[in-house]
């Protein structure tokens, strides 16, 4: 057996493992790079392997970092199954559709700055189309539920366990026999934060053989959820006060819903304003929210309760969804009192850099960070304090009051992490999909026992 890696490995996205085992090849998660501009070309190199030679494809879940360069893979040459939950195939067939759009709309936006310049030449092509990521949905096979086994080929099972990170998200356990030998070999994929609303803690199997898991808070604990909640309340009336836009640059898949549901209660205690208008201007945020509606299956006991009792934990009285572009331009002429979340999440792309362009100069305004950001991205850059940021080729001054509100992450913390380790109890342990000072820092908290900090293109005898 074979264990090799090719992404997220001492970095946070990008994630895709390959498993040669029982005669086949699984590949698990085949993720995009996330960052500046130099990570985005990274995308496009050769995977290391041959993409036509892949028998699986096992998703743990349907954010962009794991999911992203599928079209590339069948692009290439990729013609085997791809094995998800339900909620996963349908965020992903979201994810997947935006992306390709959006690549394409920075393509078209290019070459029309090129035009402006004088600068003559072929167009700058998107890193795959939307027929490109239509094509992938014909892949998907057979739907995984947690716990119950899938036979992928002799010798060679998967069981899909909740991950507690988005509606859908799983670890997989895969046990391959060869010459009479069982090995169980654990992809965390990404480990929820538990305690959060909507979803239900991480599950793990253990006594596993080898674990390959995440490490993206490796290096810190949350702030409890309560106390996070009560800050990001503080942080929106201060906003108020000040007679500012708030702008929260929201990943569209979990964390949207989380805020929404944050917001709701936030009225529903007296604790926001009643009439706050809210906007959730990103289509596929509106998009997800309707997928998430659709699997209470997922969701832990006290919000699956909300939905037997006819009540919709998404929705708030001011709230409005702007799923055309004429009504997210519309958002321009808000002066203040109003909070508008747009993707994405690490302001890579998407109509959130349009609304910073307009509101990250105004004193009055505030942006809210409720999620990773990536080293390279411009949210990362306006965290770590910058004055002045580029979007769209204008440089803007940073004068909006900046808050950063770590404690919604759907992402493990250090003790959690060690907690769902322990349950695990692996013989093995390859730390992916964080960066390398907190995947460090997580190995010394392991203490005895071995612990591989894998590079890229790396291979490994099971």
């Amino acid at each position: 057996m074979l264990l090799s890696f090719h992404g997220a490995d001492r970095g946070v996205t990008g994630s895709c493992h390959l498993l040669e085992a029982a005669g086949r090849k699984i590949l698990v998660d085949c993720g995009l790079y996330q960052g500046g501009r130099r990570i985005e070309e990274e995308n496009a190199q050769a995977f290391g392997f041959a993409a036509g030679a892949i028998d699986f494809v096992l998703l743990t879940h349907a954010h962009l970092d794991h999911c992203g360069r599928l079209p590339l893979l069948v692009r290439r040459g990729f013609s085997g199954e791809i094995v998800a939950t339900a909620a996963t195939r349908e965020l992903a067939r979201l994810v997947l559709l935006d992306a390709a759009h959006l690549q394409e709309e920075e393509a078209r936006f290019h070459a029309r700055l090129h035009e402006r310049r004088g600068e003559h030449g072929e167009m700058e092509a998107p890193l795959y189309s939307l027929l490109d990521a239509m094509d992938v949905f014909d892949r998907f096979g057979r739907v995984a539920a947690y716990g119950r086994t899938i036979e992928l080929a002799p010798n060679l099972r998967a069981t899909f366990f909740d991950a507690g990170h988005i509606l859908g998200s799983a670890s997989v356990l895969i046990e391959a026999e060869e010459n009479g030998l069982v090995r169980r070999i654990l992809f965390s994929g990404d480990i929820g934060n538990a305690g959060r609303p909507l979803l239900r803690d991480p599950d793990p199997p253990g006594n596993v053989d080898v674990a390959v898991m995440e490490t993206t808070y490796g290096d810190r604990l949350h702030r409890p959820f309560e106390a996070t909640v009560a800050e990001f309340y503080e942080a929106l009336n201060e906003s108020f006060r000040r007679g500012g836009v708030v702008i929260i640059p929201t990943f569209a898949l979990e964390r949207a819903q989380d805020i929404l549901f944050c917001l709701r209660e936030g009225v529903e205690l007296n604790k926001l304003p009643p009439s706050m208008p809210v906007f959730l201007d990103s289509p596929m945020a509106i998009s997800a929210t309707e997928i998430f509606r659709k699997h209470p299956e997922c969701y832990d006991e006290e919000t699956a309760r909300l939905f037997t009792e006819h009540v919709d934990p998404f929705a708030l009285p001011g709230l409005r969804f702007t799923r055309e572009k004429a009504e997210s331009m519309a958002l321009n002429a808000l002066r203040g009192g109003a909070v508008i979340l747009a993707g994405s999440g690490m302001c890579t792309g998407g109509r959130v850099r349009h609304h910073l362009l307009r509101h990250l100069n105004r004193k009055d305004s505030s942006v809210i960070f409720v999620g990773f950001a990536a080293e390279g991205t411009l949210a990362r850059q306006i965290i770590d304090g910058a004055r002045h940021v580029t979007i769209f080729g204008e440089n803007v001054a940073v004068r909006a009051h900046i808050h950063t509100i770590n404690g919604f992450s759907a992402h493990a913390d250090q003790a959690e992490l060690l907690a769902w380790r322990a349950k695990a109890n692996p013989g093995r342990t390859f730390l992916v999909h964080g960066e390398e000072t907190a995947m460090r820092v997580f190995a010394g908290k392991i203490g005895a026992g071995d612990v591989v900090l894998p590079e890229r293109g790396q291979s490994f005898e099971l």
